[in-house]
């Protein structure tokens, strides 16, 4: 797909199994060409949690190049209406009705605007000027507890249903997605991540190593991993990281990792920057 653009991105992929788990059930995708990107987090204890996140984001790979963003946005959204469709047949069909689920975030950018839609907690943060806001807000239980202000933000990291999810991509016959659009700026960077990643690394780090990347999303997404794995990390653990530019020229893939849910990590230990 070749057209010129008021912003140009780059983006880099990465999902590990952990150190703890035997199985991935994270999946993700980044779609530079198209202005694409997801992060899938397949329920953790139930049946086929791996193969809702990569039927989640394999469909999402199949998105067209959009004419307009509505259509862009309506083309997300379907996709993902489909996938939730497949699911609940499937559970019926070989599962005897228990849930097969995932969660999803997907960060859609086209011309000066960008979109990040969800289901349940994986997140969606954006470092600009220095600060980092997370642009999406979780469908669990300890979101619900801190709305209500039964829980503080800090316990609800360390409350024992912490892991509960209310809302899921095949959980139910009805998908209620979220939407936030916001305006794209030179200079800002997104990170996707599955709560592998948030739970085992702090904002403040987070903010630290994006801020200290120089807008390397490949060195970012290393970091990312490599830190998450020292804190041996009991989770599955998936990062995408995507870097916007003021370049106008045409469009180029800059994607180091391009199979969506490889675990391999190759050269895990990134400089010592996001350790000081």
């Amino acid at each position: 797909m070749n057209r010129k653009l008021p912003f140009q991105w780059s983006s880099a992929g990465r999902s590990h199994v952990g150190m703890v788990r035997a199985i991935n059930e994270d999946a993700c995708v980044a779609l530079p060409e198209l202005g694409l990107w997801a992060v899938a987090d397949g329920m953790g204890g139930h049946e086929a949690g791996d193969v809702a996140s990569r039927m989640i984001v394999e469909t999402l790979q199949q998105t067209p190049p959009p004419n307009s963003w509505q259509e862009f946005l309506d083309a997300v959204r379907e996709r993902l209406c489909r996938v939730n469709t497949q699911l609940r047949e499937e559970s019926a069909r070989r599962y005897q009705n228990r849930t097969i689920g995932s969660t999803v975030v997907v960060l859609a950018a086209y011309e000066g605007q960008c979109a990040c839609l969800w289901v349940g907690d994986s997140r969606i943060y954006r470092l600009r000027d220095g600060q980092l806001q997370q642009l999406t807000r979780d469908h669990s239980h300890v979101q619900e507890l801190v709305d209500q202000g039964l829980i503080s933000p800090e316990e609800a990291h360390r409350h024992p249903l912490s892991n509960v999810i209310t809302r899921a991509v095949g959980s139910s016959d009805q998908l209620l997605v979220d939407q936030v659009d916001q305006p794209l700026r030179a200079g800002d960077m997104f990170l996707l991540c599955s709560d592998g990643l948030n739970k085992t690394v702090s904002d403040e780090e987070i903010t630290r190593l994006l801020a200290h990347s120089d807008h390397n999303c490949q060195e970012a997404v290393k970091a990312f991993i490599h830190l998450a794995l020292m804190r041996d990390a009991s989770d599955n653990v998936t990062t995408v990281v995507v870097n916007i530019s003021e370049e106008t020229e045409t469009l180029t893939e800059n994607v180091e990792d391009s199979e969506p849910g490889s675990e391999t990590l190759d050269n895990p230990i990134p400089p010592d920057w996001y350790l000081q």
